[in-house]
């Protein structure tokens, strides 16, 4: 029976974008600015992604604690709230939509890996957040995974298929629990 061999892991031919130089001062700054609680400035941060080629729209919300992994693969529309200790992890572009609320704890996944090799390949997808989607506290979005227009992803559940527009899903995986209707 073959067993994972983590020493034959080689992700290429991903690459993240940017130049080393950029990705070592991204990571400086994200540290120092968008982890921390020491600048809580939402202009501040929209500049900066801004200036490290993310696409922000306007009054984009980023509270403390926020992890981004690339901000070049990133785009943002508006009025967006993103919480506290959100995790954007993307090795591969992320598209958030306007009116989109991403609560406390949440991840955005693009990568994986593939399990049923023995050398763990990187597996890679799009995620795309429409307009008006929540995604709850302590929510996963996995790779590739598609969140409709108004969908809403309950605290700690885990998406792991397309979720449907106007619909609220719930559960690990999750699943449509009803359809939402707004007032």
């Amino acid at each position: 029976m073959q067993q994972t061999n983590l020493f034959a892991y080689n992700n290429y031919p991903y690459s993240p974008g940017g130049s080393a130089f950029k990705r070592v001062i991204w990571h400086f700054a994200n540290t120092l600015i968008f982890k921390s609680g020491l600048f809580p400035f939402y202009s501040l941060k929209n500049s900066l992604l801004r200036l490290f080629g993310a696409k922000i729209g306007h009054n984009v919300k980023i509270k403390p604690g926020v992890n981004i992994k690339y901000p070049w693969l990133l785009t943002i529309g508006n009025e967006v709230w993103i919480g506290e200790n959100v995790w954007i992890d993307n090795l591969v572009m992320i598209t958030i939509g306007s009116n989109v609320c991403i609560s406390q704890g949440a991840t955005l996944l693009t990568g994986s890996h593939n399990y049923k090799k023995n050398t763990f390949d990187l597996i890679t997808g799009h995620v795309i957040l429409e307009d008006g989607v929540w995604i709850g506290a302590g929510a996963i979005i996995n790779q590739g995974v598609t969140a409709a227009s108004h969908s809403v992803l309950c605290s700690g559940s885990i998406a792991t298929k397309n979720l449907e527009p106007y619909a609220v899903y719930q559960g690990n995986p999750a699943v449509k629990v009803r359809n939402r209707v707004i007032e």
